[in-house]
C-alpha cells in the first residue's frame, strides 16, 4: 500500500475487465480497499481537526501506521430532520458498501472508528483538485476530450442518488480529481425511507428534484448497462449482508423499491430516445 491516496500499485489485469464503465477510482486504487480499510481501522490518530465546511461538524483525522499516512474525515452527527428522514453517520459506512456492492467505484473507504469516545464513520480523505462549487464560481471550463465521460458520470451519478435517496446533494460533494474523474462524498442524508422516497426517485422524469430556473426534471439520460443490471440484480437479503447494521430493514427494503422505480424509469426513457441512446 503506497503513502499516497488509493497510492499506485500494481494494477490487477483481472480486476479492469470487471470494472463498470462507471468507475472513477482506477484498478489498482479498488484493488487497495480492504488495506485501506484495515489502515483506517487501526491507525494512529496523529492529530484532529474539527473542519469548518459542513453542517455534520466534521473532523479531519491525521492517521500513521508504520510508514503509511494519510488523512481520514470523521463525523458522528445522528439526528432527524424535518419531513422524516435522518442524518447519520451510518449512511457513510452503508454508502461505501453499496458502492462495492454494485461496482460503483466512486464512493472512498469508510469504516466505523471511535474518535473522542463516540462511535462514528472515518472516510479516506478524497484528494481532490475541484470540487463542483468552484468550477461554478470560478468559471472553470471541462476540457473538450473530457467533456463526454463528464456527462456520462453526471448522469451516474443521478442514478445513484435515486437509488439511495440522498436528499442532499450538494456541488460541493460531487469532487473531480486533476484527470477529471468523479468522485462522491458526504452521503450522512440518503437512505430516506419516508413515503415520497418510495413513491419518486431523486432524479427522472417525474424527479423529487428540479432544475428551479426551468423547473424541468433532471433526467437520468445514460447509463452504463453493467451498472443497471448489477443494481436490478439486488434483493433484500444482498443488500442486508453487504450494509450490516448501518440500514435499518425498513430502509433496505425503500433501496428495494427504489430499484423497481428506477426499472420503471429506465423502460420509459428507452421508450423515448432509443435503448442504443439510453444504455451503453
Amino acid at each position: 500500500m503506497d503513502k499516497k491516496l488509493f497510492g499506485v500499485g500494481l494494477i490487477l489485469l483481472s480486476l479492469v475487465s470487471a470494472l463498470p464503465l462507471s468507475a472513477q477510482f482506477l484498478p489498482q486504487e479498488i484493488g487497495q480497499r480492504d488495506q485501506w480499510e484495515q489502515f483506517l481501522l487501526e491507525a494512529e490518530i496523529v492529530k484532529a481537526e474539527p473542519l469548518s465546511q459542513g453542517v455534520t461538524k466534521p473532523w479531519k483525522l491525521y492517521l500513521r501506521k508504520g510508514d503509511v499516512e494519510a488523512a481520514g474525515a470523521w463525523k458522528n452527527i445522528s439526528k432527524k430532520l424535518g419531513g422524516g428522514g435522518r442524518d447519520s453517520w451510518k449512511y457513510e459506512i452503508a454508502a461505501y458498501r453499496l458502492d462495492k456492492l454494485i461496482g460503483l467505484g466512486m464512493v472512498p473507504p469508510a469504516v466505523e472508528r471511535e474518535f473522542r469516545g463516540k462511535a462514528g464513520a472515518l472516510s479516506l480523505w478524497a484528494d481532490s483538485k475541484y470540487n463542483l462549487v468552484d468550477i461554478v464560481e470560478q468559471g472553470i471550463q471541462f476540457p473538450g476530450s473530457a467533456q463526454k465521460h463528464i456527462d456520462d458520470m453526471g448522469f451516474v451519478y443521478r442514478l445513484w442518488g435515486s437509488l439511495i435517496a440522498n436528499d442532499d446533494p450538494t456541488q460541493e460533494n460531487i469532487r473531480y480529481t486533476e484527470d477529471w474523474r468523479m468522485i462522491l462524498i458526504d452521503h450522512s442524508r440518503a437512505f430516506r425511507s419516508d413515503k415520497e422516497y418510495t413513491e419518486r426517485l431523486v432524479f427522472g422524469i417525474k424527479g423529487i428534484k428540479m432544475y428551479q430556473s426551468t423547473g424541468q426534471p433532471y433526467l437520468i439520460r445514460r447509463v452504463p448497462r453493467d451498472l443497471l443490471e448489477r443494481i436490478k440484480a439486488l434483493d433484500f437479503a444482498a443488500i442486508k449482508q453487504a450494509v450490516g447494521p448501518y440500514l435499518t430493514d425498513k430502509e433496505i427494503q425503500s433501496v428495494v423499491v427504489r430499484i423497481k422505480l428506477i426499472e420503471k424509469e429506465m423502460a420509459e426513457m428507452i421508450k423515448q430516445h432509443g435503448e442504443d441512446t439510453v444504455i451503453y
